[in-house]
């Protein structure tokens, strides 16, 4: 076990891990560390702790020192200084012709390195103007290219839950989801329908999952051959939250269907829930990061 603490550099943002060196700090608290980008300024989101080894990535490193009101202000006019940063690499972009989409500028607090963010369609070469931007800044510049999901974790906005982005309140990390979790949630596989404002598969499909997945396991599928008090029959529809299947009944007139819950009937023959290929490849770009 090793004593930590959980420093973030951004609002919602990935936590890294650092040694307080017998220090004790407290959720708020500002400190000076050492990181590979350079000297960073960030906020402690997670007090004096003690972890499992195989939790931290070595080498760990140490905080430097506790921040100062000097060392706030000077994050403070970074701050400003990223804004006008922003709009100077907005003229060049322009200057250059380039078909790229500036989104982010971060500056290192000891002002060793400029760091900006763009989306673009493909690669760009962007060469020409780290070399005009360096000339301006006389500092170490750095261009990176992101994906979609970032751009909208960066800007925020209201989901088409009428809430603000997961991703811009709390998810720290983006995790992978897929066509076929949105099969299994019963959702239509209508991109405008499962798509979050960034054009890729809605984030909440991910942390919904295993619930769905605990009660697929304990509910028949369509399909299913099952047997009921009034007979034997095949499920035509499900719905997993609240139990209810609507079973078509053999011995009944063609087309009559009755209720039931999945605790009131047995599974003969289970069926299984398949994204075909031609979904797969249709939908297949809201699963790009």
């Amino acid at each position: 076990m090793t004593e930590v603490i959980g420093v973030r550099f951004k609002d919602v943002g990935k936590v890294y891990y650092f040694s307080p060196l017998g220090q004790q700090f407290s959720f708020g608290d500002y400190v000076i560390v050492e990181t590979a980008r350079g000297v960073e300024c960030g906020e402690v989101v997670i007090a004096n702790r003690e972890v499992d080894d195989s939790e931290i990535v070595p080498p760990l490193k140490s905080v430097t020192r506790r921040a100062t009101e000097e060392d706030l202000e000077i994050v403070r006019k970074n701050k400003i200084k990223e804004q006008e940063a922003f709009d100077l690499c907005l003229q060049k972009i322009e200057k250059h012709n380039m078909k790229m989409k500036l989104v982010d500028v971060e500056i290192t607090f000891d002002f060793n390195k400029i760091l900006f963010y763009f989306t673009a369609d493909g690669r760009v070469d962007f060469r020409d103007l780290v070399k005009d931007l360096a000339s301006v800044f006389k500092t170490r510049i750095e261009l990176r290219q992101i994906g979609v999901r970032d751009e909208s974790k960066m800007l925020g906005g209201l989901g088409i839950c009428g809430r603000p982005f997961c991703c811009s309140t709390f998810l720290g990390d983006f995790q992978p989801v897929s066509i076929k979790m949105a099969k299994e949630q019963g959702m239509s596989l209508n991109p405008t329908k499962i798509s979050g404002t960034c054009g890729r598969l809605m984030c909440c499909l991910k942390y919904e999952q295993d619930v769905y997945e605990e009660l697929l396991s304990v509910t028949p599928k369509v399909g299913a051959i099952v047997k009921t008090e009034e007979g034997k029959g095949k499920v035509v529809e499900t719905n997993v939250l609240t139990g209810k299947l609507r079973v078509v009944l053999d011995n009944k007139p063609d087309g009559f269907i009755k209720t039931f819950h999945k605790d009131e009937i047995s599974v003969i023959k289970d069926s299984k829930i398949r994204v075909n290929k031609d979904e797969i490849e249709a939908l297949a770009e809201l699963e790009d990061k």
